[in-house]
């Protein structure tokens, strides 16, 4: 029995060991790709909301290379999925909501 516990001890000392370089990497990217954004920010926002209107009245999207166009649908995509998982986490069902 205190072998086992020993190699479990060692186990968990050797996980440590190796996923704290990637936890530090995730820890150092989540700092700003998850933070608010702050009031220095919104006129940058308001601008770029600005240009996405003006762009689809022009139909500026209709000259996006192949690549950009695919870029757009990905990131669209992510954006519903991420309203769904919300969506299902919330209400704590994956289909309709329980009455």
């Amino acid at each position: 029995m205190a072998s086992l516990a020993n190699k479990g001890s060692s186990l968990v000392s050797t996980l440590l060991t190796q996923a704290r370089p990637k936890l530090n990497v995730f820890m150092k990217y989540a700092k700003v790709e998850l933070t608010p954004p702050s009031p220095g920010d919104i006129p940058a926002i308001r601008d770029g909301i600005a240009r996405l209107v003006s762009g689809a009245r022009t139909g500026a999207w209709k000259n996006l290379t192949v690549r950009e166009a695919w870029l757009n649908t990905l990131i669209t995509m992510e954006v519903c999925f991420w309203f769904y998982a919300g969506e299902c986490i919330g209400k704590r069902h994956l289909v309709g909501y329980e009455v």
